[in-house]
């Protein structure tokens, strides 16, 4: 379970890590004068925003290892990646929820010029008087032009007999209805365009608020909506780089990267005098190993008191190596031992011992088979978790003496 929650919090602040970098490459592309000025812009941006999420990893195990110089240089990087990032997350925020919030004010502008345009038109329709098709008013216009008192009246400009003014009433009366008629046509023409154009628009989107989030946080909390807009904006800037920066360290947490316990020192099955085991009086926590040894037996048939043999135990020699972490190297919290120092002291101890010291590739490789941790921290090769025993040398392990024979 515990395995299963690290992973889908490393998958979570990946997720987080990747939109929040594609959000500063896409702000740093914006930035740039040229094409390839924006693409090393929005380089730098990403690069800086992943750069933010490994810092703490780095940060912390300088302090483990107390390197504290390291530990500040990775504040300091820390800092101003993070002040990079996080202006690059506000200006990209800000552009796109106020780009977004502007279209859809204009796209609702739109759309309530045209509702109230296509209210407009139908209203005018409705005060168009009836009338009958242009085309069939013309053709009558047309068949009373043809007749000998549209002559006559001078196309009904000079009217002076009965008939003539009945004839030229008829004809205004033509050409209001013509008129009329195409009055309407045009209304209507205009009303399909706008039908047309509002079809192309989402009434949905057209009908909401611009912003709908800060305008129910606005009206919640009376705050106005600009402001609203602004803290949303930062909010969500935040959100991705605290996100980011920190979420797959967080999550790392899971499998404690930085424990690591002090490796005891090895058991030898060296004996030393008395019957102890030297590995118990090197290092604390080991219980000796007790040696049986049977009592003097009388013979039944002399006055000699005879002892047993002592019973002895395979026991595989002790290298130089060994020996060397048995007397020189202890266990300790907190501490390590630079590889160079530790072949430094080894020789040393060669040379009291008048041996000669294991070349630093093979020494190397016989220590690591001890199960000492060992890593490489600034360039160094260290052994975590021993020390140089201060001012203390232990004497060699002798043998276990014998019983004397006495007589009876």
């Amino acid at each position: 379970m515990r395995h299963a929650l690290g992973v889908l919090g490393i998958v979570a602040a990946c997720v987080l890590l990747a939109v929040s970098a594609a959000m500063n490459w896409r702000f740093g592309l914006s930035l740039g004068r040229t094409e390839l000025d924006g693409q090393i812009y929005g380089a730098a941006s990403a690069a800086a925003d992943c750069m933010k999420a490994l810092v703490p990893f780095f940060f912390f195990a300088a302090i483990r290892n107390r390197a504290w110089s390291q530990a500040a240089a990775s504040m300091v990087v820390w800092v101003v990646v993070t002040a990079y990032s996080l202006t690059s997350a506000f200006g990209h925020a800000a552009l796109n929820r106020f780009d977004v919030a502007g279209d859809r004010v204009h796209e609702k502008t739109l759309y309530n010029n045209l509702s109230a345009d296509l209210a407009r038109a139908k209203e005018q329709l409705g005060w168009v008087p009836q009338h009958r098709p242009a085309g069939t008013i013309q053709a009558e216009i047309n068949s009373a032009k043809n007749e000998r008192r549209w002559a006559s009246t001078s196309g009904c400009t000079d009217v002076t007999a009965a008939k003539s003014r009945v004839f030229c009433e008829g004809y205004n009366t033509l050409v209001s209805e013509l008129a009329s008629a195409e009055q309407a046509g045009a209304l209507e023409a205009r009303i399909a365009e706008v039908n047309a154009k509002l079809s192309g628009i989402d009434s949905s989107k057209a009908m909401s608020e611009a912003d709908p989030q800060a305008a129910v946080i606005a009206k919640l909390t009376g705050v106005d909506i600009d402001k609203v807009q602004l803290a949303m904006t930062l909010f969500i800037a935040l959100l991705l780089e605290v996100g980011s920066g920190f979420g797959l360290y967080i999550a790392c947490s899971q499998w404690r990267l930085y424990d690591s316990r002090t490796p005891a020192a090895p058991a030898f099955l060296a004996t030393a005098a008395g019957g102890t085991p030297a590995a118990a009086m090197a290092v604390p926590n080991i219980v000796p190993a007790s040696v049986a040894i049977e009592k003097p037996r009388q013979e039944a048939n002399d006055n000699v008191t005879k002892t047993s043999p002592v019973p002895q135990r395979l026991i595989a020699p002790e290298n130089d190596v060994e020996r060397f972490y048995k007397e020189r190297i202890e266990a300790q919290d907190g501490s390590s031992l630079t590889a160079t120092a530790l072949y430094e002291d080894y020789c040393a101890w060669c040379e009291e011992q008048q041996k000669e010291p294991l070349a630093l590739p093979t020494f190397g490789r016989d220590f690591g088979e001890l199960g000492i941790q060992k890593a490489k921290i600034a360039g160094r090769v260290r052994y975590i978790g021993i020390a140089l025993r201060p001012g203390v040398v232990l004497e060699e392990d002798k043998n276990t003496p014998a019983f004397g024979v006495k007589a009876a």
